[in-house]
């Protein structure tokens, strides 16, 4: 049975009264990126205001030394700097909520409430390989500005980077077979979803089952079936016959669900009914078990009932 907390839990921010300035500081929209910075970048850039420093500057981002097993990384993360670089600016509920969170002088504020983004921006392209202390990415333009949007590049770059070196290594060791990107249900958080199945696009996955990043950057969509389909079924058989009436032409069929062998015998039988109505069937998928000795086993089932398209 399920437990539920009577009264929900709710958070308690010492010091900052969000309620009495309509601000709300989880998930509230009127806060804006700009506030996804550290702490530090705000105070020293206060100080640079007070102190009237306001020399130009130059930062650069790169990575000092990789793991010991990784040669190179693959740069991605431009395009979401770029459009946060656009919008950079501080909203009326960002300085409210700064007002009550830090000491900072009104007159910063004011400032900080007028600011936009100046600087200048020179990249390598994304998707490209590069290697230890080789700049990607740098910001040029006034110190408080760098400073301010510094925490935001690092993360997406950092981030997006990894996991487009992660997938180029998957496309590498697949020697040219065909790889998808399935990866919404583990990545940690709906952001880096979508963030992940672009970088593994961009190194040369062939799609995505997230259909948000389907859409978004116009990469095809892709997927099979579930268990709780073939098990929403009486017989394992109907599962896959019901399915191709939907898609009969682009079915593929999750035979692990009972027993592979038996799901395997399943498929061919259902494949060798749509081939006598003009179908294909498009291909089987295992989620369990050896994946090298089904897949064998499946191969040869499949070749043997006349099925090597499959």
């Amino acid at each position: 049975m399920e437990k539920r907390l009577d009264p929900p839990l709710r958070c308690s921010y010492t010091g900052a009264n969000f309620d009495a300035v309509g601000v709300n500081p989880v998930g509230s929209p009127k806060l804006s990126a700009s506030l996804f910075t550290d702490l530090y970048q705000l105070t020293m850039a206060q100080a640079y205001w007070q102190s009237r420093t306001t020399r130009d500057a130059t930062f650069s981002l790169h990575f000092r030394k990789f793991p010991s097993n990784r040669s190179y990384y693959v740069f991605v993360g431009l395009e979401d700097v770029l459009d946060y670089l656009e919008e950079f600016s501080f909203s009326d509920a960002d300085i409210e909520a700064l007002k009550y969170l830090g000491p900072f002088d009104d007159g910063f504020l004011k400032y900080l409430s007028e600011l936009s983004f100046s600087g200048e921006v020179r990249s390598m392209p994304e998707g490209t390989l590069f290697f230890e202390n080789e700049p990607v990415l740098e910001v040029a333009g006034p110190v408080i500005e760098c400073q301010l949007v510094e925490t935001f590049l690092v993360n997406q770059i950092n981030l997006q980077s990894m996991m487009a070196t992660k997938a180029a290594r998957t496309v590498h060791a697949a020697a040219g077979r065909q790889v998808l990107d399935f990866a919404a249900r583990r990545t940690h958080g709906t952001d880096a979803a979508v963030k992940f199945a672009r970088a593994a696009h961009i190194t040369g996955f062939s799609g995505t089952s997230n259909v948000q990043a389907a859409a978004m950057y116009g990469i095809p969509p892709v997927g099979t079936m579930a268990h709780s389909f073939v098990t929403t079924f009486e017989q394992e058989l109907d599962a896959f016959t019901a399915y191709t009436a939907s898609f009969p032409d682009s079915s593929i069929f999750l035979v692990d669900t009972y027993d592979t062998e038996k799901g395997v015998k399943n498929a061919i039988k259902c494949a060798l009914e749509m081939r006598e109505l003009g179908h294909s069937l498009r291909g089987i998928r295992l989620d369990s078990g050896n994946l090298l000795k089904l897949s064998q086993m499946a191969r040869r089932m499949l070749d043997d009932a006349g099925l090597p398209f499959v």
